[in-house]
């Protein structure tokens, strides 16, 4: 794992690296909108996670997950504000995300 200094040094970091696409939550998993892509926790793998406390002010932490699916064959980015999830997230997901926080 690579060691960042901040959120936008890594996430341009990880692009360079082929992290291309920006990922959302959507319920039972991740989208991509631009592609019109929906990942399901059983689609994707995280292979990496960076944490960000914010110093100054708590607004600024974020996690970053790198996740890659080898089933539709694309790397991108979840960007996560330390598990500010929605109720509507599925078990399945949230199990995924808190198993690498």
């Amino acid at each position: 794992m690579r060691n960042y200094q901040t959120v936008v040094e890594a996430l341009n970091d990880l692009k360079q690296r082929g992290f291309t696409l920006d990922f959302n939550l959507a319920n039972s998993g991740v989208q991509n909108k631009q592609k019109n892509l929906f990942l399901s926790p059983n689609d994707f793998e995280i292979s990496e996670v960076y944490r960000f406390e914010g110093e100054t002010d708590p607004a600024d932490a974020a996690i970053i997950y790198a996740i890659e699916s080898s089933k539709y064959h694309v790397k991108g980015v979840f960007v996560d504000g330390y598990g500010v999830y929605s109720n509507d997230v599925s078990e399945a997901l949230l199990k995924k995300l808190r198993t690498h926080q």
